[in-house]
C-alpha cells in the first residue's frame, strides 16, 4: 500500500482519512484562513466567550490577523464584548464580516438580527447548518488565526465544528472546581474521537486577587487543574482571574482596550504551534 498523501482526489483508497475529509466543508473560493482554533467548554458558564474574545485580541496584538466565528448561534455574546453593532454586508459572492475598532472580523448571528436581544429559537439542523454558512459563504479576507468560539458540551453545533471545519486544534476552558475532571474529560474525549489535537487548558475565574494586601482568594476552593492537565498530558495555558476591570470591559463593548498579560503563554504557544505547521 502506497504511502497517504492526504489527497483523496488522488487516491482510490477507501480508508478512514476519505471518511473524515469528505465531511469537510470548503470555504468561500475568496477566502483565506491560516490556522483555525476551536475554544471549547464541557459545559457553559465558564468564560469561554470571554477567552475567545481576549485569545483573538492578544494575537492581533501580537501583528496577525485575526478573526471570530461565533458558533453560539443560540446565545451569541461575542459581538457585545467588542461593542460591535456593524450589519453584516454582502452580495451575491457572499457575506463580509463586520470588522472591529482593532481589525478583528468577526461573524455572528446576532450581526444578522434587526434586535440583538431577540431570541434564536431554531432548532439543531438549522443552527447546524447556519455555522456551515458562516465557513462556508462568508469572505474571510486574509486572517492568519480564526478562532471559534463553539457552544458548551458535546451536541450538534460543537459536532458541526469538528467535522465540517479543517481545525488546527483546541483549547479547553475550565474553571477551578471538583467537576473540572469531568469538564475536560467531555471536551479531550471528543476531541480524541474526531482526531484533533488539544493546545491546551485555560483555567477561568482562578482566584480573585485583594486590592488591599494582593493576596490571591480562591473563590470556588483549591485549583486541581494542574492535576488535570497531567492527567491528560495538556499544557496549562492560563489562569485568569475574576477581574472587575475586565469584567466591565466586556460589558462596556471595550474589550480591545484590555490590559493584561493573562493569556501571553498561550499566545505564544499558539503563535509556535501555527510557526511549526507552516
Amino acid at each position: 500500500m502506497s504511502e497517504c498523501t492526504h489527497n483523496c482526489s488522488t487516491c482510490s483508497s477507501n480508508c478512514g482519512s476519505r471518511e473524515k475529509n469528505s465531511l469537510m466543508e470548503q470555504p468561500h473560493e475568496l477566502s483565506s484562513v491560516k490556522h483555525i482554533i476551536g475554544v471549547v467548554s464541557g459545559k457553559g458558564g465558564v468564560g469561554k466567550s470571554i477567552v475567545t474574545s481576549m485569545l483573538a485580541v492578544t494575537m492581533q496584538r501580537l501583528g496577525y490577523k485575526t478573526a471570530i466565528l461565533d458558533a453560539d448561534i443560540t446565545g451569541p455574546s461575542i459581538p457585545k464584548a467588542f461593542g460591535l453593532k456593524k450589519p453584516v454586508e454582502g452580495d451575491d459572492n457572499g457575506m463580509i464580516p463586520p470588522t472591529t475598532t482593532s481589525g478583528i472580523d468577526i461573524m455572528s448571528v446576532n450581526l444578522l438580527l434587526e434586535d440583538e436581544s431577540r431570541p434564536v429559537v431554531w432548532r439543531g439542523p438549522v443552527i447546524a447548518g447556519t455555522v456551515k454558512q458562516f465557513w462556508t459563504n462568508t469572505i474571510w479576507h486574509d486572517i492568519d488565526y480564526m478562532f471559534i468560539d463553539c457552544p458548551p458540551g458535546t451536541g450538534d453545533v460543537p459536532l458541526t465544528v469538528f467535522q465540517s471545519i479543517p481545525l488546527d486544534g483546541i483549547v479547553i476552558v475550565s474553571t477551578p472546581q471538583d467537576l473540572v475532571s469531568m469538564i475536560v474529560s467531555k471536551a479531550a474525549n471528543m476531541a480524541k474521537m474526531m482526531d484533533i489535537p488539544v493546545y491546551g487548558l485555560i483555567e477561568n475565574m482562578s482566584y480573585v486577587k485583594c486590592p488591599d494586601c494582593g493576596k490571591e482568594i480562591k473563590l470556588f476552593g483549591e485549583s486541581h487543574i494542574d492535576e488535570v492537565a497531567e492527567k491528560f498530558g495538556f499544557d496549562l495555558l492560563a489562569r485568569i482571574p475574576v477581574d472587575p476591570k475586565l469584567t466591565a470591559l466586556v460589558d462596556k463593548g471595550w474589550i480591545e482596550i484590555m490590559d493584561n498579560n493573562y493569556l501571553d503563554v498561550a499566545a505564544q504557544i499558539i503563535e509556535n504551534r501555527g510557526k511549526s505547521s507552516n
